[in-house]
């Protein structure tokens, strides 16, 4: 009796690999704002440098929530069908790579806002580094 259950492992072969590409790459931007007064500080040159970080903290935000959405959760409690409380929470999680700061300028009297811009061709480029994604390109069996 021939039996056939091992002739696959008969065939070697040799798979060529090939690195894919998207078609096109946006670049999204977000604006983060800060209150200058509101900050801890000394006097009004540190508050201002600490307005600046809080707004680019918010602008990478902004921009984590364009990327990875934002979770929402809710709920209420109801007592004989009446409602008694009811709470919202909303969280953004993700990591951001790459992005620039367009620039950082004062709004106002007392306001600090941060322009950041992130380009997805310099996202891919920076995948590309850590973990090349691969589709088969040809199967060559010997």
């Amino acid at each position: 009796m021939i039996s056939f259950a091992g002739c696959s492992s008969m065939f070697d072969k040799h798979i060529e690999w090939e690195t894919l590409e998207p078609k096109d790459f946006p670049v999204i931007s977000a604006i983060g704002y800060a209150p200058i007064s509101a900050q801890r500080g000394e006097g009004k040159a540190s508050k201002m440098l600490m307005a600046l970080k809080a707004s680019k903290l918010d602008a990478y935000r902004e921009l984590t929530e364009q990327v990875y959405g934002q979770k929402v959760d809710g709920g209420q409690s109801l007592s004989s069908l009446v409602i008694q409380d009811t709470h919202l929470d909303s969280t953004v999680q993700g990591v951001i790579r790459g992005a620039k700061v367009i620039k950082s300028y004062p709004v106002g009297e007392d306001t600090y806002a941060t322009e950041l811009e992130l380009d997805f061709k310099l996202v891919n480029d920076i995948y590309l580094s850590t973990a090349r994604p691969k589709q088969v390109k040809k199967v060559h069996y010997y």
